[in-house]
């Protein structure tokens, strides 16, 4: 029997790994569920920051110099909105407005984000399953010396200069796992959990918030792999670095291995840092060393490789 995989996954570096295990096994056999702990409202519009990015580097259309948005973007209606007195912080390219416009209206009408995710992602030509973590509104807060931030602001308007204190998920405990999230936990085809190489509190966290699903990752027998978003003491991208240290965390692998521990087995972390193995496995955590930084298509494939042979998955030739 073919074993499933179930990704879980927000952020650029999620998105970039989640294509290469899409590349990599047929799209019957993976799941991606996607943090939406960052969704919020803008000029009226629903925007899914992480949904969108896994979206677009999936389907081809990710700008891979920016990091985020879509290729060939113009920006000529937020600064218009910005002419008018809109708030214009937060740049809705015009390609990309189509996606939130297209989200909202759907909203609007009655459908759920999970109904709407898996249709887009059909039009555009994605196969494995792209589930948000949850149909229910879940929004990261970001407690700051400056006062409680929602993300986006503290994110992208302050560009995560306020020192952070805690972060927070509001309506997590009301939320409940999508249908899509809670039917991949439970499969009886599950051969691995991968964790990829997001920012554990502001990507991973907000999916671990949920009502159960701690407690259903650290009770699973599959086994669970995580990638390291930090690579020789340094995040590879984002304000993970940043957080790890204001939040009291060791900012290395070892700190990673710390955050996830009882939720994972094994951790994948880049060849620069095969060193800390022992202190990671200290924690009951196994080890293997891969190439982690992804630049290409092909080293995204070779790390998904890497992480589905750490698992114990086999790939189809």
């Amino acid at each position: 029997m073919s074993q499933h995989v179930l990704a879980l996954c927000g952020g650029v570096g999620g998105a970039k790994l989640a294509a290469g295990l899409a590349a990599v096994l047929p799209p019957e056999r993976l799941t991606i569920v996607i943090n939406t702990g960052d969704d919020f409202e803008h000029v009226g519009l629903s925007v899914s920051p992480d949904i969108d990015t896994v979206v677009y580097t999936l389907s081809g259309l990710a700008d891979e110099v920016r990091g985020w948005g879509v290729a060939d973007e113009s920006w000529q209606a937020i600064e218009q909105l910005g002419r008018l007195g809109e708030p214009d912080w937060f740049r809705l390219g015009d390609r990309d407005l189509a996606m939130h416009i297209a989200r909202t209206r759907r909203l609007r009408a009655g459908e759920t984000l999970s109904e709407i995710t898996a249709d887009l992602a059909k039009r555009l030509g994605i196969g494995p399953a792209l589930v948000p973590m949850s149909d229910d509104p879940v929004r990261t807060k970001v407690e700051t010396e400056d006062g409680l931030l929602d993300f986006q602001r503290y994110f992208v308007a302050e560009q995560c200069h306020p020192v952070a204190r805690a972060i927070g998920f509001a309506g997590a405990r009301e939320a409940r796992p999508s249908p899509g999230f809670a039917a991949a936990l439970a499969r009886k085809d599950l051969g691995a959990v991968i964790v990829c190489p997001s920012n554990p509190y502001l990507s991973i966290d907000p999916l671990l918030s949920l009502p159960g699903v701690r407690q259903q990752l650290a009770e699973l027998h599959v086994p669970r792999v995580a990638v390291s978003p930090i690579v020789g003491g340094q995040a590879i991208k984002g304000p993970t670095a940043k957080l790890m240290t204001e939040l009291g965390a060791s900012v290395d692998v070892v700190g990673v291995a710390r955050h996830y521990q009882g939720l994972i087995d094994k951790l994948i972390v880049d060849e620069a840092d095969r060193a800390e193995a022992p202190r990671v496995e200290a924690l009951g955590i196994a080890v293997d060393a891969a190439p982690a930084i992804m630049r290409s298509q092909a080293d995204r494939i070779a790390l998904a490789k890497a992480t589905l042979a750490a698992a114990g998955v086999a790939v189809e030739p």
